[in-house]
């Protein structure tokens, strides 16, 4: 068998997993990397101020929500795996999963950015640190869209 014969074969399982794959590891590639990213920045102003450990803490989390968007669309996507998907079914499976992967990759990373901007906040005045959480979450609303994009797309259809 041939490779172009096993994907006119298989083209709508493979394409259906890598929609999944993407959606999964492109948000969570973000995510990991906005945590990260807000993660060093928090540690010197904990070694200083370590009562200040639950608010660094929230601005951290901020980012890590476009993973869990990504694997909420990868699971409802594998439950519309089915061995006999055609091609176009497992592409459209596969491009309904684009938005949340790609721009929670993108989103998460200028979230953690924008958290980790936001500790500065925290550092020196915490009266006014929710001013920060508010500056991280307005990038949120752009995971947001794209989860609720993909959500739509996936149940648009019923194979």
């Amino acid at each position: 068998m041939t490779f172009s014969q096993f994907l006119i074969d298989n083209g709508g399982v493979v394409f259906a997993i890598l929609g999944i794959a993407c959606a999964v590891i492109f948000s969570g590639f973000g995510s990991a990397k906005g945590v990260g990213l807000v993660g060093e920045a928090a540690t010197g102003l904990i070694v200083e101020e370590p009562q200040k450990f639950g608010k660094s803490l929230v601005l951290q989390l901020l980012p890590g929500t476009q993973g869990l968007y990504g694997f909420v669309i990868g699971l409802m996507a594998l439950g519309q795996l089915d061995a006999g998907l055609t091609l176009q079914q497992g592409m459209y499976i596969f491009m309904a999963c684009l938005p949340v992967g790609l721009v929670g990759w993108i989103s998460a990373i200028a979230q953690g950015r924008t958290a980790a901007a936001g500790l500065a906040i925290l550092a020196k005045n915490e009266e006014h640190s929710t001013k920060g959480i508010i500056y991280a979450v307005m990038v949120e609303t752009y995971a947001l869209l794209s989860f609720v994009i993909s959500l739509i797309l996936l149940n648009a259809v019923t194979f």
